[in-house]
């Protein structure tokens, strides 16, 4: 059963639910969105009900917002205390320490990091916050000057995000600091079967600009990538699967690889696919089957057949961050247009109130192998030539 919630609801998941019928919860957000009458809603009631005659229900929301509405309604079962599991990433970094027990992480309040003394930590380690949201206050520090400058950048950072999301979204009270995770960097959607079995959805690789690099700007796939990580991937998966004793439960995942093959997680949302229905869809419009439909039928991907033709071709999913470095609050507009003009093929736009959810919006687009350049452009740009001042 499907939760929808803000800030975003994409209409290639409106058309996965009408055509394959997918149980909604009707509420008072669904209502406001207009949605096709032919959506299978359910009432709240009937919602609860349905978990309290099997709480082993498969659950998946659009959006981390639904969090709140699951802890108050479903707390009679285990589904409230998988998702602090994994949302809490110091709850999470305890759970993992039997597969890592040397990795170094250390929690701290936010009032805190005005007076932290750096010289007790890692050379280089990674800030970001407890319960987090994309790379919201996510900054990786290497040396003292380094430190007094993104401790003055999260402080600037909080005040604009904590008018934006939600608490069990991201929580801005409560930090970690954790060693440098050192690897390339994967993402992926997942779910777990009725039988624990673990069903990748997607695999991603995360592009960075630079060593110092920490944003969401360019995630691609392919079927190198594919052929390369899906296998030891769901074997890692299921392993956390069964440590958790994970069913019905789809997740979405970052993790880093090494040059020797070891796996190292760099957090786990619980419930749902990329933001703002990001991944889930890149992939359904890239490859033409819906990774909704897949989650409630409970089916697997056919990797070879579905990358059949497509083997030269390399899909992104390019998160328009604001690297301008100008304040939202002066940017009066976006040229959207132009932005289309420097990419061959894209396949979908979807632009975002930057000034309310500070980025711009999101592209998907496929690239031939032979020109990357695209790719490595969008990569490292500022965007700085897209906007108008106010």
């Amino acid at each position: 059963m499907f939760i929808l919630d803000q800030p975003y609801v994409s209409d290639y998941l409106i058309e996965s639910l009408v055509k394959y019928q997918i149980p909604v919860l009707q509420t008072p957000y669904t209502r406001s969105l207009n949605l096709p009458k032919s959506i299978n809603f359910l009432s709240e009631a009937d919602f609860i009900k349905a978990f309290q005659e099997n709480e082993n229900q498969l659950l998946y929301t659009n959006s981390e917002n639904a969090i709140g509405w699951i802890t108050e309604h479903l707390s009679f079962t285990s589904v409230p205390d998988k998702i602090d599991l994994f949302k809490d990433k110091v709850r999470f970094r305890d759970f993992l320490k039997p597969l890592a027990p040397k990795f170094f992480y250390k929690e701290i309040k936010f009032d805190q990091l005005e007076n932290l003394d750096i010289t007790s930590l890692p050379t280089s380690f990674v800030i970001k916050p407890a319960v987090g949201f994309f790379s919201l206050g996510v900054y990786k520090v290497e040396n003292q000057n380094q430190w007094t400058a993104v401790r003055s950048a999260i402080q600037k950072e909080v005040e604009q995000i904590r008018s934006v999301y939600p608490k069990e979204v991201l929580d801005t009270d409560r930090f970690i600091i954790e060693e440098v995770i050192n690897g390339a960097e994967f993402a992926f959607d997942a779910y777990f079967n009725n039988k624990g079995e673990a069903v990748l959805l997607s695999l991603l690789k995360h592009l960075f600009a630079s060593a110092e690099d920490v944003s969401d700007r360019v995630y691609i796939s392919s079927k190198e990538i594919l052929d390369n990580y899906l296998e030891s991937l769901t074997i890692y998966m299921q392993k956390i699967g069964q440590m958790a004793n994970l069913k019905n439960f789809p997740v979405h995942v970052e993790v880093r690889i090494d040059t020797m093959g070891n796996i190292q997680p760099i957090e786990f949302n619980p419930l749902r696919t990329g933001g703002w229905c990001t991944t889930a869809d890149m992939t359904g419009i890239s490859f033409g089957f819906s990774p909704y439909q897949y989650l409630y039928k409970q089916l697997k991907p056919d990797w070879q057949k579905l990358y059949k033709g497509k083997e030269d071709k390399i899909y992104s999913n390019i998160v328009l961050t604001n690297s301008t470095g100008m304040d939202v609050k002066n940017i009066k507009s976006f040229n959207y247009d132009s932005l289309l003009g420097r990419f061959k093929n894209p396949l979908l736009l979807r632009k975002s109130n930057y000034k309310e959810f500070l980025i711009f919006g999101f592209l998907f687009a496929e690239t031939d192998k032979s020109n990357t350049k695209e790719l490595d452009w969008i990569l490292h740009s500022d965007l700085k030539e897209f906007i108008s001042p106010e």
